[in-house]
């Protein structure tokens, strides 16, 4: 099993050699398949797998019935502790592939509840000329219709089906072609996020918006946002109700706004909180890509804490939700760490002391994308004796891993967070000293 929930197979060696890799979607270790070629390319080919003639131990029924189908999901083929063994190696294998590194410590790895995890779920919208709502099909763009999805909350589930009425009735306005379902942390309430094209009418959407909050208590607010040019963000339309939820954790309550993120899984946010700041002190932290704050508020024992998120919607989550002892500032990572070295400059317009430069702590927590190497490089500059990255892809992470491994840093703890039951995507939290 290889990252991105293919299984790897080989054609036959030709005259060169070693047969062509083909990858091959919802198979397990060890199996013996009967496959199609669905698609030739100069280096590999990918197959579809027509019969299995020789099943894993490990191979259940799915309980989906839009596995296979959907894109969402990749391992509801396999029962959920090989679910985690498949992470492991993979994880495990692409930090020796990638970054040469051998972990001398042992990886811990954190389950979650497998099914009905998700706080926040995004669904496609069809109005015309028969309406729909659901999951792009694997590998496309067209549209599956799902009246249910087992790994989103029961709330978000519920608010499926309030969908499924409104359109069936003829009442969804045209022009919206997204929705996005956000639900708080003990699954009570609902933050609606709609999509909409350009020319969708204002008047249509604000009456559909209303109805729909009626028709059931736990909708805190529907937020529309408008499409704009490529490259802009989207225009935010119209809120009706709310438009933001609080969600309650352990050590704090963040207010998260339509448009701000936030982590999706419900079951081990608070798991993941305290593996990133347990244990942490000293004078100065940095929380780079810090969102609404989700580290931050819980690093109780720093003494000033920088936190860095360059979402306009989540800065303004983010210097509500933070302590006194908290300091927000907008700016990308790298517009951050290139002001640094600039009179005390780490901001736009923020200014701390020379003496607070050198953090004791850097917490990073960045897209798919990971640090890049400039970024990966300025970070090892800063100094700060201790660094956590919390990865959500083991390509990325590995990458950044060779930058940070090569400027002096050892992995002291290793992380897997399963974030993400029944998918091939993995969380780790990667603990770095010097």
């Amino acid at each position: 099993m290889i990252y991105g929930g293919d299984g790897l197979a080989r054609l036959p060696a030709d005259a060169r050699g070693r047969g062509k890799a083909a990858f091959v979607p919802f198979v397990l270790g060890g199996e013996k398949v009967e496959a199609s070629v669905t698609e030739q390319k100069p280096g590999f080919v990918r197959a579809r797998a027509e019969s299995v003639v020789e099943l894993s131990p490990h191979r259940v029924q799915p309980p989906c019935p839009y596995f296979g189908q959907c894109g969402g999901c990749h391992y509801q083929h396999a029962d959920y502790e090989h679910q985690l063994e498949i992470k492991k190696v993979i994880l495990a294998e692409t930090l020796r592939r990638t970054a040469k590194l051998e972990l001398a410590v042992q990886l811990e790895v954190h389950p979650s509840p497998p099914w009905n995890y998700r706080n926040r779920s995004r669904l496609q919208v069809q109005t015309g000329p028969q309406f729909k709502i659901g999951y792009f099909k694997i590998g496309s763009h067209e549209l599956l219709p799902v009246e249910e999805c087992p790994i989103s909350s029961p709330l978000i589930n519920r608010g499926i089906a309030a969908l499924w009425r409104s359109g069936s009735a003829g009442r969804m306005p045209l022009g919206v072609r997204e929705i996005e379902f956000f639900a708080n942390g003990d699954d009570s309430q609902l933050l609606i996020e709609v999509s909409a094209t350009a020319d969708a009418r204002r008047v249509a959407l604000r009456s559909w918006s209303e109805e729909l909050r009626a028709s059931m208590a736990e909708i805190a607010g529907v937020v529309t946002f408008r499409d704009t040019k490529p490259g802009q963000a989207p225009e935010k339309l119209l809120t009706v109700g709310e438009g933001h939820l609080t969600y309650q954790l352990q050590r704090a309550a963040y207010r998260v706004s339509a448009g701000s993120f936030f982590q999706t899984n419900r079951h081990l946010t608070d798991e993941l909180v305290k593996i990133v700041t347990n244990g942490q002190s000293g004078e100065l932290a940095i929380d780079l890509y810090a969102g609404v704050g989700l580290f931050s508020t819980a690093l109780c024992d720093i003494r000033h804490i920088v936190s860095v998120e360059s979402s306009q919607t989540s800065t303004a989550d983010l210097a509500y939700n933070l302590s006194s002892n908290g300091e927000a500032v907008q700016a990308t990572t790298e517009q951050y760490l290139d002001g640094l070295g600039k009179k005390g400059r780490v901001g736009k317009g923020a200014v701390l002391p020379h003496s607070l430069h050198k953090p004791d702590l850097a917490v990073v927590d960045p897209p798919r994308s990971g640090l890049g190497e400039r970024v990966a490089r300025k970070l090892a500059t800063l100094g700060a004796p201790r660094v956590v990255y919390v990865s959500c892809d083991p390509v990325t992470l590995a990458r950044d891993l060779v930058t940070l491994l090569g400027a002096g840093y050892r992995v002291e703890q290793a992380h897997l967070m399963d974030l993400f039951p029944q998918t091939y995507h993995l969380e780790s939290v990667f603990h770095l000293v010097r």
